[in-house]
This record gives structure tokens, C-alpha cells and sequence, in this order.
């Protein structure tokens, strides 16, 4: 007897130690992949710019990601639960890391194909006998649009208001004199490697969620599925510190000489770097996998009684398995949301960027390089602003002389552009305390949202109830959402970049009013239309109990009247059996 107590005490602390090391790595695992996750949606803006390819294409990069979920949800979550659940978590990680690591890829493969077109440009120029400029236009370091001299050599200040002069920077026209840049594609990796991450997700929640259920107390397994989705939530603060972090290092750091660049982390053509982050979120989801590989297939369940029941529970276990086996203020720009003279125009007002002030300085209309002049007013370029002199080099650089600011004294611009103001950044702390907070209320759905979809289904086909969950959510939410929000957002652009051979690139400025009423107001009327089909579910359950109450009362209502038969039966024979004694007795 004690030696069997003493078994029981083992095989629980054995039990107890496997299921809590098993939830300590879900965990992680759910850090790892909404870190991953998080640190992309930061990174969209950087791959646009460094890409300069339109927020429509960028939205479709992102939705990729479901894309790749959707490829094997149903399959995993069905056949998940044969297999071993642990080590296809483990491999769902190792997929991940292998996808964040692709999508770094074309910052090293961009660097190493300089070399190779350096001399490919060799040989082309001294055939074609040509200029060997046209190296600068293949090579595959990040070039923002700028009409800025950054060597400090201020001799030629062809970039200023220069009168009857001739501008030598302007983007190519004619498409016979342009070579396509090689790195236009490689925006292709970034896709595809979102996609294998989206792979790699796919074992993680359906089948983590119901190891946990099959194998924890009933009463404790929303303690144990709150604790995964909390990890949910600390994931994407690692990644978009991570992000903070990356977007304020250049992209060519330790390339190029950082002194000469001409614009900082406020500055749309600011590209950070957006691949580090990805190799940092590649080595953590490998690591995260590690323990899955340790685990055992099975567990017995939480809170069996007796060493009978935790045997009978691995034959049957065992039996199931041989038997199954078969986001007010716009920035105050001229010519683009107000006219030189300072008065509000029309945003999308075609033509205005020349004025009498700037008009006879030859200027690039297309080229996007701001400048903020001490009028408070953005200038698309130091040219436009009609600056005629410079003094400083780098970013430190003062354009004085400027015939476009208005202003009493000493007409001067500096690089970027004007900030918006303290109003601004007080909005938005407003915004992230009400975003706070609305996500924590909206957070309070998911658990119950999950015990009720667990507890209504067979315990069998938990996996697959989760998956089509998770499948539903992504064909109807999460691939086509980044399409029509990023088309919608491309709406809203009010200046596009420039690329060398005269097409367009990414947005540079936006419509802030009409970006603020599609970022939160569409999501706001998606939310409310969800509302009605939830009334309308409830409204019909409101009176249907959930099949593990029915089945309860259902039991005790049989157990109830099979002691009652009994009671009657025994009632009878001692009856029957006084009458017989009687009757031996009259005989006699």
C-alpha cells in the first residue's frame, strides 16, 4: 500500500513537471512568433522605402504570411493530434527562424552583387565605350532621392535657385538611356521567407492549445491558456523595441560614412536597418524549438486519484492510438498642401508646385529632398524653396537667400521637414492611452472565447476545431485585409518618389486627415458589423446548454433512477422472501 501511494506521489510530481515545461515553452514559443510578427508589421514602412514599391504590394508582402498558414492549417490541425504534437511545435519554430533568416537575405545578397556588377560594368562600358557612371545606378547600396552635394565640396552648388543654369540631376525620362536596378526584385525574398514563417506558425497554436486541454485539469486549463496568450502579449513589446531600435540605425551602417548622410530617422527616405532584426527573430525562434524536442507525446491527465486510473488512462491512450492510426495635423509642405503664399489649398490640386518665386531657378519638380524654412513652411527641395547659397555640409547644412520664405529678416531653410508641433505629439500620447486600453478590453473576450470553443467539440477534435478557427480567420481577415488597407492607404498619397528611370517609388508624404479615417475608422466599422451575427448566435443559444452539461445531468438523472430500481428490486425479494417464510411455516 505505501509503495503505491509512493508511486502515485512520483508519477504526479513526474506529470506535474512535464505539463509545466511543456506551458513554460508554449509560451516562449508564443513570444517568438508574435515577436517575429510584430517586428515585421514595424519593418513594412523600411522594406517600402528600401524596395520603393507601393504600400498596395507591401500589404500583399504582408498578407503573405497567412498565406502560408492557410497552405497546412487543416491538414496539421487534423493529423496534428496522431502525430507527435511536441516535436511538431519544435519544427513549426525551426520553419520560422528559417523564414525570418530568407527574409534578411537581400540585404547580404544586394551587397556581395555589387562587386559582381562592378565588373560586369567594366567590361559593358569599355565595349559600349561609355561613361562608367552608370555603376551608381546598379549598385546595390541604399540611394535616396536627394539634390543635395554631400562631400562638402561647395564649389558647385547646382542643387541651389540658380537662374538660366541647367539641372544634370534629374531623373532619366527616356527609357532606352535607363538601366532597371537589380535590387528591384529582391523584395521576392522578403515574400517568400514571410510565407515559410507563415508555414512554420501553423503547428503552434492549434496543436499547443490542445495538448494543453487533453492533458490539464478542466479547471485549470484557462489558467494554463491565459498564461500562453499572455506570452501573446509581451511578444510584441520585445518586437517593436526591436524595431525602435533597428529603424534608427542606417540600413548600409558600417557601408557608407554615416557623416555624410543628408537626412536622420524623421525623414521619410529614412531607411533603418531592417534586416538585423530579422536575424535576431530568426536565432530566437530556433532557440524556442529546443525543448519541444524533449517532450513526450502523451501525458497522463491532471489530477488522476489512483495509480488504477493513471494506467487505465495510458491503455486507453494507447488504445485510441492503434485504433486511429488509419493610426490632425498635416505637415504645414508648399505647393503640395499649401500654396507658397502660406494659404491652404486644395491637397490634391494639380501643377502647383512652381510659383513666381521659384519658376525661373530650373528646378527638379519631382525630386523629393525637403527643407523646412524658418517660416515654419516645408519646401519640397532647397531649390523650390529658391535658396541661392549654402553654408554647413551634411545635415547640418543651412540654405540661405531663399526667395519662397516670406519672411522679416533672413530668409533661411535647414534639411528636413518642419516638425508638426508639441499639439501633435500630445495627440498622440492620447492615441496609445486609449489604444491601451481598448486593447485590454477587447483582450478580456479571448479566453472564454476559447473554453467555449474547446468545450463544445469532441476531445478528439480539438486540433482540428482550433485550425478551422484559425483558417477562417485568415481567409476572411487576415490576407485580404493588408491588400485593401495598403490600396486604401496608396489613396491618400500625396507625393510619390522618384526612381532613377522615372518611375514612381514609395509615398513620401500622405493626406493625414484621409490616413486617419481609414486607419481607424474602417477597423471601427468592421468591428461594429461583427457585432450583429454575435447577437444573433447568442440569441439562439441563450437557451441550449453545452453538450458536457447535458451529458452530466443526463447521467445523473440515469444513475438517479437505476438506484431507485434497485432499492425497489431489494424491497421486493425481501418481501417475496418473508412471504415464502410464512407459508414454510403454515405448511408445517
Amino acid at each position: 500500500m505505501a509503495e503505491n501511494e509512493k508511486r502515485i506521489k512520483t508519477h504526479r510530481i513526474r506529470c506535474l513537471s512535464k505539463m509545466k515545461m511543456f506551458l513554460l515553452a508554449i509560451t516562449c514559443a508564443f513570444v517568438s512568433k508574435t515577436l517575429s510578427g510584430s517586428y515585421m508589421n514595424s519593418m513594412l514602412t523600411q522594406i517600402e522605402r528600401q524596395f520603393n514599391i507601393p504600400t498596395s504590394l507591401v500589404g500583399f508582402i504582408n498578407g503573405s504570411f497567412e498565406i502560408g498558414n492557410l497552405l497546412l492549417i487543416i491538414f496539421v490541425s487534423y493529423f496534428g493530434t496522431k502525430l507527435h504534437r511536441p516535436i511538431l511545435i519544435g519544427v513549426g519554430c525551426v520553419v520560422m527562424g528559417l523564414g525570418c533568416f530568407l527574409q534578411s537575405l537581400p540585404h547580404f545578397l544586394m551587397e556581395r552583387l555589387s562587386s559582381y556588377i562592378w565588373w560586369f560594368l567594366v567590361i559593358y562600358t569599355y565595349l559600349r565605350e561609355r561613361n562608367n557612371t552608370s555603376y551608381l545606378e546598379l549598385l546595390c547600396i541604399y540611394e535616396y532621392e536627394s539634390t543635395v552635394s554631400v562631400s562638402g565640396n561647395l564649389s558647385s552648388n547646382s542643387f541651389l535657385c540658380m537662374e538660366n543654369g541647367t539641372q544634370i540631376i534629374r531623373p532619366t525620362e527616356d527609357p532606352s538611356e535607363c538601366v532597371k536596378e537589380v535590387k528591384s526584385l529582391m523584395w521576392m525574398y522578403v515574400l517568400v521567407g514571410n510565407i515559410i514563417r507563415g508555414i512554420g506558425e501553423t503547428p503552434i497554436m492549434p496543436l499547443g492549445i490542445s495538448y494543453i486541454e487533453d492533458f490539464a485539469k478542466s479547471e485549470n486549463s484557462p489558467l494554463y491558456i491565459g498564461f500562453v496568450e499572455t506570452g501573446a502579449i509581451i511578444g510584441p513589446l520585445f518586437g517593436l523595441s526591436l524595431a525602435s531600435f533597428c529603424a534608427n540605425v542606417y540600413v548600409d551602417t558600417g557601408s557608407v560614412n554615416t557623416d555624410d548622410l543628408t537626412i536622420t530617422p524623421t525623414d521619410t527616405r529614412w531607411v533603418g536597418a531592417w534586416w538585423f532584426g530579422f536575424l535576431i527573430c530568426a536565432g530566437v525562434n530556433a532557440l524556442t524549438a529546443i525543448p519541444f524536442f524533449f517532450l513526450p507525446k502523451w501525458l497522463p491527465k491532471e489530477g488522476l486519484k489512483s495509480n488504477a486510473d493513471i494506467i487505465k488512462n495510458d491503455k486507453e491512450e494507447k488504445q485510441r492510438e492503434e485504433v486511429k492510426k488509419k493610426k490632425d495635423g498635416i505637415t504645414k509642405v508648399a505647393g503640395i498642401t499649401t500654396t507658397y503664399n502660406g494659404m491652404q489649398q486644395d491637397l490634391y490640386m494639380e501643377n502647383a508646385i512652381l510659383a513666381d518665386c521659384n519658376r525661373d531657378c530650373n528646378c527638379p519638380t519631382k525630386t523629393w529632398d525637403p527643407v523646412c524654412g524658418n517660416n515654419g513652411v516645408s519646401y519640397m527641395s532647397a531649390c523650390l524653396a529658391g535658396c541661392e547659397t549654402s553654408v554647413g555640409a551634411g545635415i547640418n547644412m543651412v540654405f540661405q537667400n531663399c526667395s519662397c520664405i516670406q519672411t522679416s529678416g533672413n530668409s533661411s531653410a535647414v534639411l528636413g521637414l518642419c516638425d508638426k508641433g508639441h499639439d501633435c505629439s500630445m495627440m498622440l500620447q492620447y492615441f496609445l492611452i486609449l489604444s491601451a486600453v481598448g486593447s485590454f478590453i477587447y483582450s478580456l473576450s479571448a479566453i472564454p472565447g476559447y473554453m467555449v470553443l474547446l468545450r463544445c467539440i469532441k476531445p478528439e477534435e480539438k486540433s482540428l476545431g482550433v485550425g478551422l478557427h484559425t483558417f477562417c480567420t485568415r481567409v476572411f481577415a487576415g490576407i485580404p485585409a493588408p491588400i485593401y488597407f495598403g490600396a486604401l492607404v496608396d489613396s491618400t498619397c500625396l507625393h510619390w518618389g522618384t526612381l532613377k528611370c522615372g518611375e514612381s517609388g514609395a509615398c513620401r508624404i500622405y493626406d493625414s486627415a484621409n490616413f486617419r479615417y481609414i486607419y481607424l475608422g474602417l477597423p471601427a466599422a468592421l468591428r461594429g458589423l461583427s457585432y450583429i451575427p454575435a447577437f444573433l448566435i447568442l440569441n439562439i443559444l441563450k437557451n441550449r446548454h453545452l453538450p458536457g452539461e447535458n451529458a452530466s445531468s443526463g447521467t445523473m438523472l440515469t444513475e438517479a433512477k437505476t438506484t431507485k430500481k434497485e432499492s425497489e428490486c431489494k424491497d421486493m425479494d425481501q418481501n417475496s422472501k418473508v412471504l415464502n417464510d410464512n407459508e414454510l411455516k403454515t405448511k408445517l
